[in-house]
């Protein structure tokens, strides 16, 4: 089994969708089919686990594609992520994506309450069990699953050499075009790249700043993305708080026209596939507007 082929140039990543009814979210999911906008990416699951929420999109539409973006690998044992993985994928093996990775000290510690430790190395031993033969398969006499395709995410060097040996591909978050084409590097030709890319449309320009500077700044003190931007040129004065304004032009595209300018930049650079987070005025709420306005920008790129 392989990663799905047909990923579209573009997809939405959305933060907190399963805080919402069912209905409600299903209801957004076959919006964004409509609008002709042909992926969504799931963040770890605030209220429900992602792969239930996937599940319940694919079944709710028909042609979307959904990735979990991602399914963190905290708290959860290997033999339950693969069963919950491989249950999706059998299900619709040509409309989801399975991305996981270690996340973040802030959603480790301080949502899930859990010690969080080196994150490679954490990652690669559980990619180690996560792999290992089924044990209970082999006692009922059926055939090994095999090794679940999927995308690691992935900032660093070490991180993203990870990706490409041990995974179908990568998926990024809070990068620049200059990052990846460094991340293309890195990976095979035939490995995928996801990009995240933080956008805000159809506000005025004072609010919508505020909104990119939070973003960023929410980041800041986080070890990780200080060296990914470190490496990529910014210096202690960008990543002091509030984040220069140089950082979060970098990071966040402002308006139509930038939003349009970096998602055919990080295709240029080697993208596969530009996953665009519009930032909402209140944080979990879904910005639905937004994504009508970036359906209109992906249907002019074509």
């Amino acid at each position: 089994m392989m990663l799905p082929t047909n990923l579209p140039r573009t997809g939405i990543w959305v933060n907190g969708l399963d805080l919402q009814a069912p209905a409600v979210a299903t209801g957004l999911a076959a919006e964004l089919e409509e609008l002709g906008l042909g992926a969504i990416w799931l963040s770890e699951g605030l209220a429900h686990d992602p792969f239930v929420t996937a599940a319940g999109l694919l079944a709710a539409t028909r042609r979307l594609l959904v990735g979990t973006g991602i399914a963190v690998t905290y708290g959860r044992h290997p033999h339950w992520m693969r069963a919950s993985a491989r249950a999706v994928l059998d299900a619709y093996p040509d409309r989801f994506v399975f991305g996981t990775g270690t996340s973040n000290p802030r959603v480790i510690e301080g949502v899930l309450g859990l010690e969080y430790h080196r994150p490679l190395a954490t990652l690669r031993d559980y990619l180690d069990d996560l792999d290992t033969p089924d044990t209970l398969r082999a006692q009922l006499g059926l055939p090994d699953s095999g090794r679940l395709p999927r995308v690691l995410a992935a900032l660093g060097p070490r991180a993203l050499q990870l990706a490409r040996d041990r995974a179908d591909g990568a998926i990024t978050y809070l990068v620049t075009p200059e990052h990846t084409a460094q991340a293309r590097a890195t990976l095979r030709p035939d490995r995928m790249l996801v990009v995240e890319q933080a956008v805000v449309v159809g506000a005025a320009d004072a609010d919508a700043r505020t909104r990119a500077h939070a973003h960023v700044g929410a980041y800041l003190s986080n070890p990780g993305y200080r060296a990914s931007w470190q490496r990529l040129g910014f210096t202690d004065a960008d990543l002091t708080a509030p984040g220069s304004d140089r950082l979060v032009n970098a990071l966040v595209a402002i308006g139509e026209d930038q939003v349009r300018q970096r998602i055919a930049a990080h295709i240029a650079a080697g993208a596969d596939h530009v996953c665009l987070q519009a930032l909402p005025a209140e944080p979990f709420t879904i910005p639905a507007e937004q994504w009508k306005l970036l359906a209109s920008i992906d249907a002019s790129l074509c």
